[in-house]
Order: C-alpha cells, then structure tokens, then sequence
C-alpha cells in the first residue's frame, strides 16, 4: 500500500499532512498521491497544478487527491484538471470519514462521472470547533516535529484569502496540546514547533480564555524532557504577557520569532487592515530584546500592495534596519480573487518585482551580517541531517559526520553566505 502526501505552504500544512497520512492509510486506499496545496499567492497554486500535471507524469496509474487552502477556495478549478481524481475541503481532509468516502468513490463503477463526483468540499466557515489530532511521530530520524494548536482566523486583512481557506480561529485545548508535545518527545524529537494560522489568537475560544503564553508555559512546565521548543510565526501586537515571560526566563524556547508585519508603512497597513503601526513593529523586537538580547527575528513582508508608492516600499525596507531583522519572508503581492485589495488601484508588475528583489537583496545582506557575527561562537546545533544543522536561532550550519537528532555544541569558523560551517 502506497500513501504519498506532497505538502505546499505552511507548518500547519506538515503536521496535518501527518494526519492525511494516518487517514487514507486507515481507509484502505492504495497507489494514491495527495497533494496538499497552499493558497497564499497566485504562484502557490500555479505551482500546485504544475507539480500535480508532473506527478501524473511520472505516475500515470496513482490515484491523485488534492486538498489544503487552494483546493478549497478553488476547488472546482482542481476538480477539472484531467490528472486529478479528488478534491478534499480543509476539514474534510482530517475527517476519517472522508477518506473512506474517498476509497468507496474511487471503487465505485460510476467514478468520475455526474453520479460520483470529484469534490468533496464542505462549508469551512460552518467549522466552529477544533478535533484533537494525535499524531505518533514525524518518521524516523526526523528531529523536529510540528504541534498544531489552533487553525483559522478571525481577522479580514484585505490581501488575504487564508480565511476563506481555513476558517474562523479556533483552538487545541492545553490538555491535548500538551499530550501532543509528550508523544512526539517520547518518540525522540528533539524540538518540537507550535504551528496555526493566527497563533497569537490562540485560546479566545476555549474555557477561560487562555493565551499563547500560557500554552506555552504548560508545555515547558508539564514536559521536561522537551530540549527545544519554538513557535512559528506570530502578530507581535497580540502577544501577552506570558509569552514575554517566558521568553525571558526559559532557554527551552529557542530565541527566534517570526513576525507577521506585511509592511512598514503606516498608511499601508491601514489598507492592509493591520492592526499594528510601523513604530509598533520596531517597539516590539526592541521589547523582547531587552528580555532576550540574543533573540533573532524574521518576517513575512509585501513587495508592491496595491497603492505603495516608492516612499513608502521604503518605509518597508526600512524596517530590515529598523528592526534588525534576520530573515526576511517576501511576497511579491498578487491579487487574490474575492478579497478587497484585488479591487484597489494595483503597483505595476514590473514595480514589484524590482522591490521584490531589493527586499530580497536586503534580507541576503542581513543574513550576511548575522552569519558573520556568530563566527567564532559555540552554539548549540540540533543536527538535522548528516550535513546540516541548526542553531537555536535557527541559522543553517553545514556540518560532516553527525547523528541526526542529536543536539551538540559547535563552534563557528566561517560561513559561505547563507550557512555556518562548524570548527
């Protein structure tokens, strides 16, 4: 029995591919292939499709089943590709019963036509709780695991269209989280990284009300034996006090954020329907420096939202500096069909595209600098493969004759640009 699963997009997306492993594993299908797509830019699907069309190629007999954000905002576009058998909702996907409905369609002599048809796709925004996944392990000698604690999203930015892929927030009870977290330690992941579409809002939907902060306490408290743990990306203005709490005070929770700031203009992110301002951004990473000096930042940002002038995409670039900013994310802004931004004056392309590629340029050069101040330091590397680790501030290191898995203190001799290499 072959179950393959090829993952797009997000951390959420690699644990819940874990599940639609489990899943269709459980159902009985066999030979099958199931995309699990990303929807943020044009140039997710775009990509979707292309590798899809390719898998078909080099697997004509495999049945192909497309989930994820793309296939259920556009679902009918997967459904009428010839090399696709089956299209998944984002909820339908991490239902057992989806996936034996799946095997029942592909069985039936009717597949395919009027009487059986490709798209499975419920109602995401009639979802308004959130099932426990307990997922065993993340393979052999893999050394970090994901933990999804909460999916959806409450908030309307104007250039995004994940809401409609994933729903409204809502949360992982503390007790399953940390259940979740002991499992995937127990089988011998070294770090363990809490993933969600909108973290931040964590908890607004459960008992009490708790916050990221207080999760994330619970687990360094309640599992011990947890060596590193991180958190994927977060919304700066809504992290709590705890959360800052427990930066400062565990070196369990490695020092690195990844800030969802989108721009560093402040009439922009008005437009975006941000709630944070420019000065909020850099108030933030100076915040948690002063409580971790160490900590290393990244950051999704927007080349060329509809209305940006140069003036402001240097406001933008300006937050690099501004906000000592490691890693840089950048999106160059596609129009999303169904969201208010796609109907605004819109940058010309080729704009974006050149800031874009100075965002990128920018983001190189802090690397660089970051790369070359850890020189000469011992860091503690968690070895993820036989040439490749990475530092508690997630820097790559290229290493030579590791256990993967293991965690080691290595000293710094150089670097080439984009890694480490260790003494």
């Amino acid at each position: 029995m072959t179950i393959d699963v090829v993952t797009f997009g997000c951390r959420l997306n690699a644990f819940e591919s874990e599940v639609i492993r489990r899943e269709a594993a459980g159902a009985g299908l066999a030979d099958t292939i199931v995309v699990n797509t990303c929807a943020v830019t044009n140039e997710a699907v775009a990509q979707a499709r292309q590798h899809i069309r390719k898998l078909k190629r080099a697997r004509p007999q495999a049945r192909i089943v497309v989930t994820g954000c793309a296939a259920q905002t556009q679902g009918p576009m997967f459904a009428a590709m010839a090399e696709v058998d089956r299209v998944l909702g984002n909820d339908d996907k991490m239902q057992a019963s989806a996936w034996r409905a799946t095997r029942a369609a592909f069985a039936a002599p009717a597949f395919g036509v009027a009487a059986a048809p490709k798209i499975a796709v419920s109602d995401i925004m009639a979802v308004r709780e959130m099932a426990p996944h307990l997922v065993d392990g993340f393979g052999a000698g893999q050394p970090r695991a994901f933990v999804q604690v909460q999916n959806g999203c409450d908030h309307r930015c104007t250039f995004c269209i994940i809401p409609f892929g994933r729903g409204n927030s809502r949360s992982v009870p503390m007790g399953a989280v940390v259940d979740q977290v002991r499992t995937l330690v127990a089988a011998g992941h070294a770090e363990i990284v809490l993933t969600g579409v909108d973290l931040t809002s964590y908890g607004a939907d459960l008992p009490g009300t708790p916050k990221l902060g207080s999760l994330t306490k619970q687990i360094l408290r309640h599992v011990p034996e947890l060596r590193r743990l991180r958190i994927s990306s977060i919304d700066s203005i809504e992290a709590d006090r705890d959360l800052l709490d427990a930066i400062a005070d565990d070196a369990r929770l490695m020092p690195h954020l990844h800030l969802s700031l989108q721009a560093g203009d402040d009439l922009i992110l008005k437009r975006m329907k941000r709630r944070h301002s420019h000065a909020d951004a850099v108030a933030f990473c100076a915040q948690v420096r002063r409580l971790r000096p160490d900590m290393v930042f990244g950051a999704d940002i927007i080349a060329g939202f509809p209305t940006e002038t140069e003036a402001m995409f240097a406001r933008s670039l300006d937050l690099v500096d501004a906000c000592d900013l490691t890693f840089l994310h950048v999106f160059p802004y596609s129009p999303r069909p169904g969201t208010p931004a796609a109907r605004m004056p819109q940058v010309e392309g080729r704009a974006i595209r050149d800031r874009a590629r100075r965002l990128r340029e920018a983001g190189d050069h802090a690397l660089g600098r970051r790369l070359a101040a850890d020189v000469g330091m011992t860091r503690t590397v968690l070895i993820e493969s036989a040439s490749q680790g990475r530092t508690e501030h997630f820097l790559p290191v290229a290493i030579t004759g590791a256990t993967p898995g293991t965690i080691r203190p290595l000293t710094i001799s150089g670097h080439d640009g984009a890694r480490l290499r260790a003494a």
